[in-house]
């Protein structure tokens, strides 16, 4: 079973490593920034924020550092934010400070947490992997395999904001 479920999750995490660039190309700084009403996410923000979710989750399950730190990402991107902030919970005024407008530094960091979400689904290699508790703050306590689908569920929601936002955003100019 563990085959399969490797084989899965892997086509889950490719797919978004895939599409993302493409959602992204030809984009403007301002395109990346705009937001669609004060209170909105800008595409360049739900960019870093899926990329930051992802390696944050799977550094933390992989029981292994995330590439924010020891990839420099945190330094490149320069926010104004704690180097713990994945975006959980950011008042407008935080998500507003976000200006990152070079594509570039958004897709190599994803490219980075690909790498790492790789590594750690190539640590994962039987059942009991999977059906290891990784947090327990919730009831039922969390499994990995759990972890992995929830992460896979929200990063492809927030490629499909970007794509719908990237829609609005081309046709409004």
């Amino acid at each position: 079973m563990a085959d399969i479920t490797s084989l899965v999750l892997r086509d889950g995490f490719d797919r978004v490593h895939q599409q993302l660039p493409s959602e992204l190309d030809g984009l403007t700084g301002d395109q990346l920034l705009r937001r669609l009403d004060a209170d909105a996410n800008p595409i360049g923000w739900l960019a870093w924020h899926l990329s930051r979710v992802q390696d944050d989750h799977l550094a933390d399950l992989g029981g292994i550092d995330q590439v924010w730190i020891t990839g420099g990402w945190s330094t490149r991107f320069a926010l104004p934010y704690d180097d713990g902030s994945i975006g959980y919970g950011q008042s407008t005024d935080e998500v507003g400070a976000f200006d990152v407008t070079d594509t570039s530094v958004l897709l190599g960091y994803h490219d980075a947490v690909h790498q790492l979400t790789m590594q750690v689904l190539d640590g994962l290699s039987t059942d009991a992997d999977y059906e290891r508790i990784v947090d327990r703050r919730w009831d039922p306590p969390v499994t990995a395999a759990a972890r992995l689908v929830s992460v896979i569920n929200d990063i492809t929601q927030h490629l499909g904001q970007i794509g719908y936002l990237r829609g609005l955003v081309e046709r409004r100019g």
